[in-house]
């Protein structure tokens, strides 16, 4: 079997995200993976795997190859429990993610992309702690508005990046660009067996996005 490329989408679904940034983030989604099935590299390493937190955090789409992956519906409400979130996509990725054997060589680092408006309300320190117990490929927070914590998720990662606005044209700005770091990842891992590490590896973000 081929090394998987694993991603990991997390999502704040928190009330603030109700309306249109909940409908923004369905339909980049969507886009991500539309164009992913388009590249034959992406269509055989990448896995994708959803993970959405408010009040509770829950796994919407477990580690799924892109040809049976399937969106379902999100629906915004609650708190923000991003520590939480770390916590639990660590755990995901401890029983998903393939190791290294004697025999054969394990899944490729898992890459993780997060996305809020806002700042955690559970603790986000301890989350941050069990994170990072864990190798990953790329880590990318996402500061979706200019009400999102910045100082918060560079704890998180060096690799932070900011929406100017929080509207459906910024949002699927973002999706556009995940969707070709996914698909840069893919092919750095095909062609010359490196994974990515590092922000300056993945394509420039357009306009609407900043690095923080």
């Amino acid at each position: 079997m081929a090394r998987r490329l694993p991603v990991y989408i997390l999502v704040d679904v928190s009330g603030s995200m109700s309306g249109e940034k909940i409908v923004a983030v369905e339909n980049g989604v969507q886009t991500l993976v539309s164009a992913l099935n388009n590249d034959p590299q992406a269509m055989e390493s990448a896995y994708l795997s959803v993970i959405t937190f408010a009040s509770n955090v829950e796994q919407l789409v477990p580690l799924t190859s892109l040809g049976q992956f399937n969106m379902p519906p999100l629906s915004a409400g609650g708190m923000t429990s991003m520590g939480e979130a770390l916590s639990f996509v660590k755990q995901c990725a401890d029983k998903e993610v393939q190791k290294n054997t004697p025999e054969t060589k394990g899944d490729w680092k898992p890459l993780v992309f997060l996305m809020t408006d806002g700042e955690s309300t559970d603790n986000l320190d301890r989350g941050i702690a069990e994170f990072k117990t864990r190798k990953w490929g790329i880590v990318v927070a996402c500061a979706a508005g200019i009400d999102a914590n910045t100082a918060e998720l560079s704890k998180i990662t060096e690799a932070v990046v900011q929406l100017s606005t929080a509207d459906s044209a910024a949002f699927a700005a973002f999706f556009k660009w995940v969707s070709a770091s996914i698909a840069a990842a893919s092919a750095s891992v095909g062609a010359a067996n490196m994974e990515v590490s590092s922000i300056d590896q993945l394509p420039p973000p357009p306009p609407e996005i900043t690095l923080v």
